[in-house]
Parts: structure tokens; sequence; C-alpha cells
């Protein structure tokens, strides 16, 4: 059975490394950091999370490195869990997976994309009597609002079904596409740090100073909910293990892919918050719908601020390439392993690509951009996927106790005292999460209880496992 739609492998290490990046670096460090400095009211403290993040997501991708490197099958995350957890879990993985991880992540990008764009198109939009009159109430869980930001909205299913189109027809277009879009991506990041720290239009006392910095509990709390935001940022460095059957040398090049990548991603993320807060105070950052535009705005005028708002765009399309191109394929491989409906599983005759699962993954998103909000679909799926990766950190343990003379081409640094880190922090910030989320939604701060939303969809997984289990009871 082959590995991958294609049984060629097509990626090597540099495309390996743009899906990690171009993955990584989306909409993230562009609408997160307004969130996380009003949560925590510390430019101190902001870039502390921003490095607090950024390490345990390389600590992360060193340990889904040797995963990687042991089994470098097409579907990541979900083929790891079949082993070493069996069929149920790698299930419910894959389902969350599709219903909420990676689906709603490339629908928040999306959403950012197509609100960066707004800046020039004016999108319409419906009075807000209206939207308030269109009311989705999910009991225990929250409201949605379908029509809120339509404009916004409807650019950003055009964008999601473009890429679904593009990977349709070719991987090998999608793969250019990603490298070309990582190398504008890096260049229009580099110009924003530039452009802002030469302008001179700025202060180095922003980098401590604040006017109401949060301190105990609240700032507790504010680091838990900021910490949210900067995984979001961070999130997509597994792209590139879902596509693991497609990369040459994938013993060589994922591990080295995963970690210039990540490595890459954090030395970035902090060379932008450190520009955003030499040109605005935390206090103006955390009151800025689009704080990009608006740090360039004060830099360098407002031809400045239309200039970024249109490199955010060309930001945010890589990574919604990046990301449509590559968590397509844990549907497909379950659905090629009969732990999903089968057509899923199945390539395009002629373009040798997962049709049936890109085009799954799209019709979901866009169902995710209509009834949802950036925040909302950031801060769900993150969740859940913490609980992925704090799983899979786990099941390193587990592998080298039951499988303790597979080839291991490359092994954790630092392990195990960097997998009992990961794992133990995990762990706290999944408990802390779930708290915050039922005490802001019971303080009314927020609509949704974003965290247990994504556990109810997750949920939902169960009874679709036992009817495929009966389906196909002689594959399971």
């Amino acid at each position: 059975m082959p590995s991958s739609p294609n049984s060629v492998r097509q990626i090597s290490l540099w495309p390996a490394t743009a899906i990690v990046i171009g993955s990584i670096i989306g909409s993230g460090v562009f609408m997160k950091p307004a969130s996380m400095a009003e949560q925590l009211g510390s430019p101190v403290w902001l870039t502390l999370v921003w490095i607090i993040a950024g390490v345990f997501s390389l600590f992360g991708a060193l340990i889904y490195a040797e995963l990687g490197a042991m089994m470098p099958e097409t579907g990541g995350i979900y083929v790891y869990f079949k082993k070493i957890f069996g069929g149920f879990t790698a299930f419910l993985y894959g389902w969350a997976a599709f219903s909420v991880i990676n689906t709603a992540a490339i629908a928040a990008i999306a959403f950012v994309c197509a609100a960066y764009a707004d800046y020039f198109l004016q999108l319409p939009s419906f009075r807000d009597a209206t939207v308030q009159a269109n009311v989705w109430h999910i009991p225990l869980i929250g409201d949605l609002y379908p029509l809120k930001d339509f404009g916004v909205k409807a650019l950003a299913i055009l964008l999601v079904l473009f890429f679904t189109l593009l990977n349709y027809f070719s991987t090998k277009a999608g793969s250019i596409f990603q490298v070309i879009s990582t190398a504008v991506k890096l260049a229009v990041i580099a110009l924003l740090v530039t452009g802002i720290f030469f302008s001179g239009n700025g202060s180095y006392h922003h980098f401590v100073a604040a006017e109401n910095p949060k301190q105990g509990v609240a700032l507790l709390s504010g680091i838990i909910a900021a910490m949210t935001g900067a995984f979001f940022a961070y999130d997509g460095w597994t792209n590139i293990a879902s596509m693991a059957g497609e990369v040459k040398q994938p013993q060589r090049n994922i591990p080295k892919s995963l970690f210039i990548g990540v490595f890459v991603c954090v030395a970035v993320y902090v060379l932008v918050n450190q520009a955003y807060l030499y040109a605005l105070p935390v206090e103006r950052i955390a009151a800025s719908p689009l704080v990009a535009a608006d740090a360039i705005g004060i830099a360098l005028g407002h031809t400045g601020e239309a200039i970024i708002a249109a490199m955010i765009v060309i930001c945010t399309l890589g990574a919604i390439n990046g990301n449509i191109m590559a968590t397509c394929r844990i549907t497909y491989a379950m659905g090629r392993d009969k732990l999903f409906a089968s057509w899923a599983g199945r390539e395009h005759t002629r373009y040798q690509t997962p049709g049936n699962a890109l085009w799954l993954h799209g019709i979901w998103t866009c169902i995710f951009i209509l009834t949802g909000s950036f925040d909302m679909l950031a801060d769900m799926f993150v969740f859940v996927t913490w609980i992925a990766y704090g799983l899979g950190a786990a099941g390193i343990f587990m592998l080298r106790y039951k499988m303790p003379d597979m080839p291991r081409p490359y092994k954790i640094w630092g392990h195990p005292i960097i997998t009992v880190l990961f794992i133990a922090f995990t762990a706290f910030y999944l408990v802390s999460t779930l708290y915050n989320d039922i005490t802001n939604y019971m303080a009314g701060k927020q609509p949704v209880i974003n965290s247990a939303l994504g556990l109810l969809i997750t949920g939902l997984g169960v009874p679709v496992f036992f009817y495929f289990r009966k389906k196909y009871k002689n594959l399971l």
C-alpha cells in the first residue's frame, strides 16, 4: 500500500522547511499581540510569553522529529497514535484534526487574510441589529454569530476554495507556491522589522513601561490566556509530519526541517514583537485591531500602513496554502485505513492527489469560517491540539519500552528531561486553560467556552468511531 497520494517522494529539505515556516508564520503574529497585550498589561511579560511558548514549541518539534524519523508515513500524528495507542485513540485524534484542529486553524488564518484585505476592499457587512437577530445558541457552551463580519468571511471562504482547488490539481504546484510564498513572507517580515526600527519614530522605553501592569492572580490568568495566543501563532510545525510519505530522505530531512523551521520562527516572532513595542506602548497594542498596520503606520505614515496590510495578506496566503496542503493527509490516511469513510482515502486517478480529503476539509473549513470568530477558532483548536501534543510526548516513553530495538535515525536531544518538562507544562497549560475559559465565560468576558466547544466536537467522534468499527469490523 503506498504511503502517500503519490508514491514518488517529491519534497526535499528546503521545501520541507518552507512548509514548516510557511505553516507557522501566518496570521497569529499579526492578530494575537493585541489580545495578548490586553491580557498581560506588561511589555516584559508580552516578550517573555513569546519566548516561553517558542521554547516549548521547539521542545515539541524535537519530540515529534523522533517520531517522524521512525515512522516516515503520510498521516503524521495519526500514524504515530495508531502504532502507540491503537485504533480508537488514533481515530479520535484524526477526527479532532479534521473537525477542530486543522480546519479551525485554516479558518482562522483565512479570516485574518480577508480582514487585512478589507483594508483595501471595504467589504460589505450586515448592520449590528441584523447580526444580533441571528444568533445560534449552543447550550452550556455559548453563542455563535454567523452574520458578523459577513463580507470578510465570504472572502475567506473564496480563498480556502481557491487553494483547495490548487492542491487538488497538483501537489507540486502547491509545493512551489509554498517555497515562493515563504521566501516572500520572510522578506516582508524583515521589511516590517527594519522599517519600524530604522524609522526612529518609536521608543525603547516601551519595552519596559506599562501604565497598569497586572499582578498576582490577574497576571497568572493573563499569562495562561496569552500563552494560548502565542501557541496559535507557533502552531503548524507538525504539518511536515503529515506529509512524511512524500519527503525525500525523511529520516534526515524531517528532523532538520522541524528544528530549522521552528527555530527561525521563534527568532522572527520575538523580533516582530519587539518592533511592535518599539513603535507602540503596550496599551496601544492592546487597543489595536490590526497591530502590524498600526505599528508601521506610526513608523512610516499612512502609505506604510497600506503597504504592510498588503504584505500581511501575502504572508497569510502562504499559510493558508501550507496548511491546506498538509492537513488533509491525515483524513486521507484514515480513509485508506478504513478508520473513516473509505472514499476519503482515494487518490485522484489523474492528478494523484488526495482529492476527496481535500474537498472534505475545504467544505468543513468554510463552515467554520461562517460560524466562528478569529479568537474563538484560534483558542478552540489550540486547546485540542495540545492534548494531542502531550499524548505524543507520553507515547515516546511507551515506544521506547515496547520497541526498544526499532531503528531511531534521530533521538530527542535532552531526553528524558525535555520530554518530561514538555508533558508537565502541557498538563498545566490544559488544566489552567479550561479553568480560565470557564471563569471568563461565567464573568461575561467571552461568549463561548472555547476549550469546551473543542472538546464537545472531538467527543462527537466517539459514535462515529463505533459506526465505522461496525461497518468495517473485519478491518479494525
